[in-house]
C-alpha cells in the first residue's frame, strides 16, 4: 500500500473518481461513442431524468453558460441529447436524454458497476458501505465562505 500521507484529502478523493471517469471513457469509446468527449460527458452526466435546463447543466459543470451551450449542441448534433419545450415554462427548454444517450448511459453504468465492485471487494464490505456513508455525508455538508 502506497503512503499517501503527504497528499491532500481532496486528490486522495478525485484520482479513485478520475480512474473511474476514464475507464468509463474508455469503454464508451471502444464501444462505438468515440465523438464523446470529457467535457461533453460532464454535462452529459448530469442531465436529470426529466431533463434540465441549459443554465442548470452549466452551474452544475461550473462552466459558462456559453460553454455548457456549446457542449450541449455538439450533444445534440451527435444524438446524445435532444432539446425540448420545458413543460413549467413555454419559454424554456429542457435538454433531455435521447435514445443514443441512453444506450451510452446503459454501456457506462456497466463500467461503473464493474468498478464499484472491485472496490468493493478491495475494501471489504463493511469498509466500502462506511466509504460510502463518509462520503454522501461530506456531500451534505454545506459549504462555507
Amino acid at each position: 500500500m502506497q503512503d499517501d500521507a503527504g497528499t491532500n484529502t481532496g486528490l486522495l478523493l478525485y484520482y479513485p473518481y478520475r480512474d473511474m471517469e476514464i475507464r468509463v471513457m474508455e469503454t464508451l469509446h471502444a464501444g462505438g461513442f468515440e465523438d464523446l468527449s470529457y467535457a461533453q460527458a460532464r454535462i452529459f452526466q448530469r442531465i436529470d431524468p426529466g431533463g434540465s435546463r441549459l443554465v442548470r447543466l452549466a452551474e452544475q459543470a461550473r462552466v459558462t453558460k456559453q460553454t455548457a451551450s456549446v457542449l450541449v449542441q455538439a450533444l445534440e448534433q451527435e444524438g446524445y441529447v435532444e432539446r425540448r419545450p420545458d413543460p413549467a415554462d413555454a419559454r424554456a427548454r429542457l435538454v433531455t436524454v435521447a435514445a443514443r444517450g441512453r444506450a451510452a448511459q446503459a454501456v457506462a453504468a456497466g463500467v461503473v458497476a464493474e468498478v464499484e465492485a472491485l472496490w468493493r471487494r478491495k475494501l471489504g464490505a463493511g469498509r466500502y458501505a462506511e466509504l460510502r456513508r463518509a462520503l454522501a455525508e461530506l456531500h451534505e455538508e454545506p459549504r462555507t465562505g
